[in-house]
């Protein structure tokens, strides 16, 4: 189950395994994913479009705080 939080007006998605990214955000959001590889920070833009960092954190807590690091850059 997909979880949410605001940081600085920017709605940060914690999802589930199985959940998608277009099914919980929309432009503006941040999603953070886990795989096998650790935790993904996805950046969704206009129509749905992603962006992400080259690599995963090894980390929720490191995705959180780099999601939260963003949110404080874009909201200047």
């Amino acid at each position: 189950m997909a979880t949410f939080i605001k940081h600085r007006k920017i709605k940060i998605v914690t999802l589930a395994a199985g959940e998608a990214i277009a099914d919980h955000c929309s432009a503006g959001d941040i999603a953070l994913v886990q795989d096998a590889a650790g935790w993904w920070t996805h950046f969704v833009g206009e129509n749905g479009a992603i962006d992400s960092y080259d690599a995963p954190f090894a980390s929720y807590n490191k995705a959180l705080w780099t999601a939260k690091a963003a949110a404080e850059f874009s909201s200047e």
